[in-house]
């Protein structure tokens, strides 16, 4: 499952690494066709209900046991592990998420428990957009409109790393996908 360095036009944030191709079409194959038997939940966040639905395995975003991850997802996370140079245990968390056509997820940055961020694309790409976080208690009133600082396109059986700056300093958003897609993430706890 290993992938060679992708060259981009635009700068990433620091600590965002990417590869393409990071695991082949045989094994996105399998992995899609062990994520068919998969039961998905909507996923709500702050009382709002979001577009993608989920499934949570391990530790879930409330520290609750959310059930052991399948065995399939195993390879897939000791090559993750391998690549972010951590045991594949300290990957906590992992959460599949199906990004039916139109499904976006707004600007955000991944909960505070959680350290490094790893993510594989599924089925078809997507673009991811950064920008500098700003906590709510910074805004200047009203609020100044901001915009995306850095853009990427993940490309399908691609995957990233979010570490350091990529995590903390920055906010990331996935515009409306146009196609059905699936990611799924890994995360360490802090």
């Amino acid at each position: 499952m290993a992938g060679s360095p992708s060259l981009f036009e635009h700068e990433l944030p620091p600590g965002l690494h990417y590869r393409d191709d990071f695991i082949t079409e045989a094994e996105e194959r399998a992995l899609l066709d062990a994520i068919a038997g998969i039961v998905f939940s909507d996923f709500e966040m702050r009382g709002v209900v979001a577009r993608r639905r989920v499934a949570f395995f391990g530790q879930s975003y409330d520290r609750m046991t959310a059930g052991p991850f399948p065995s399939f997802l195993l390879p897939l996370r000791a090559s993750v592990a391998r690549w972010a140079g951590v045991e594949a245990d300290a990957f906590a968390m992992a959460l599949i998420n199906e990004y039916r056509p139109g499904s976006p997820i707004g600007w955000h940055r991944d909960a505070p428990q959680y350290d490094i961020v790893a993510g594989i694309s599924l089925l078809s790409p997507c673009r991811m957009k950064f920008r500098p976080y700003r906590s709510a208690a910074s805004t200047v009133l009203p609020p100044a409109r901001r915009s995306a600082t850095h853009d990427i396109v993940l490309a399908r059986r691609s995957a990233y790393l979010m570490t350091r700056e990529s995590r903390t300093a920055y906010e990331h958003h996935i515009p409306p996908v146009t196609d059905l897609r699936y990611s799924v993430t890994f995360r360490t706890l802090r």
